[in-house]
């Protein structure tokens, strides 16, 4: 049976992982990742598919006081600076301005974060087999693959176990992470952010195309290939009901599918 391998958050969309040892869940996803964005003026979302600037960001946050520490890539650690998001996000938001060179502000939703699609607001999941097998497709470590593709869990799998995990568009499949309850309810589409180097924003040539060939060629045999629109998809998509918020997961845990079930509409 499967085990929890990682539990990664993002709290500021875009910006760098802080992976945990165990965590609730709040408004589907795990606490707390994207509780925070970016946006601009027309309160628009600036993430790193529409500004690759922000893969210059090296940030860490601490959940416990909201602190949030950024600095440029390649800049010395003592030319990191620190907000107390509560009492100086202003000051925070000036320095993302600066750094973009266009107005931007950080917004906060505690409840409902940030997630890329409001249908499957769980956390995404991937195995460590996946995240093995890309890298030999691009010649990248696991830790490298699995900052470009930011997924939430991962499991301890053979590569692309999760496609165990979503099943046609008219169903979910509902497994369990230690008894706490989850649906699976598609394979993810990606966008540009996973062929550019997580550090530099330097993006591989042909990614897509060469993901394309290799995802194909690579389908597991009980995988049923017309489930994907196209093959510039992986990691499973989730939803989570809110009679499961609250719970909590960890490193370690047993993932048990358990079955399907109508999808609602």
């Amino acid at each position: 049976m499967p085990t929890v391998d990682a539990l990664i958050t993002h709290p500021v969309k875009s910006l760098d992982p802080m992976p945990v040892e165990s965590t609730d869940l709040v408004g589907g996803r795990l606490r707390p990742d994207r509780e925070y964005a970016l946006q601009d003026d027309d309160r628009e979302l600036v993430n790193a598919t529409r500004e690759p600037a922000l893969h210059r960001v090296r940030s860490s946050y601490d959940p416990d006081t909201r602190t949030l520490t950024v600095r440029e890539q390649g800049a010395s650690a003592d030319a990191a600076v620190s907000f107390a998001l509560d009492s100086e996000r202003g000051d925070a938001n000036a320095w993302f301005s600066e750094f973009l060179d266009y107005p931007v502000a950080l917004v906060r939703d505690a409840a409902a974060g940030f997630p890329d699609r409001s249908w499957a607001n769980g956390p995404t999941v991937i195995s460590t087999g996946t995240l093995d097998a890309i890298g030999d497709w691009f010649d990248l470590d696991r830790a490298d693959v699995r900052r470009r593709f930011r997924a939430n869990v991962v499991v301890d799998a053979d590569p692309f176990w999760e496609d165990h995990l979503w099943a046609g568009e008219d169903e979910a499949v509902v497994f369990e992470i230690d008894g706490v309850e989850f649906e699976g309810v598609g394979c993810c589409a990606r966008c540009v952010v996973p062929s550019r180097d997580p550090d530099t924003g330097e993006a591989i040539p042909d990614f897509r195309e060469r993901f394309v060939e290799r995802r194909e060629a690579t389908l597991p045999e009980w995988a049923t290939a017309d489930r994907l629109d196209h093959y510039y998809q992986v990691m499973a998509l989730t939803c989570v009901h809110e009679s499961q918020y609250g719970e909590r997961v960890a490193v370690g845990d047993e993932l048990a599918v358990v079955g399907r079930r109508p999808l609602e509409d």
